[in-house]
């Protein structure tokens, strides 16, 4: 038998981060996975609107985390990284469907 020419790629991990000020102090995960539920993560987000960022290492810090766990203070500054990517990314999509609708 052949050995293929590349190693097996992993498998895709993601995680959902939800945060409501009223009911917690940071951002919590809301689901997270690998290979199918992961695809699946990512695909819901899509459907709804969700902005996905890919940043692979701290995917990888948030998925050793529970569901429904916040996420820890040193964990902060990678986090509002990301949010601020989503928040950019929904007032570029407002703007764009106010000047496109």
């Amino acid at each position: 038998m052949k050995k293929p020419d590349h190693p097996p790629q992993p498998l895709r991990k993601a995680v959902a981060l939800k945060y409501n000020p009223a009911e917690h102090s940071a951002p919590v995960v809301a689901a997270k996975g690998q290979g199918h539920v992961a695809e699946r993560i990512l695909e819901l987000a899509r459907e709804h609107g969700v902005p996905v960022q890919e940043e692979p290492s701290l995917i990888e810090v948030l998925s050793k985390l529970d569901i429904d766990q916040e996420i820890p203070p040193e964990l902060y500054a990678l986090v509002a990284e990301v949010l601020s990517f989503v928040y950019r990314a929904d007032r570029r999509m407002k703007e764009w469907e106010t000047a496109h609708g």
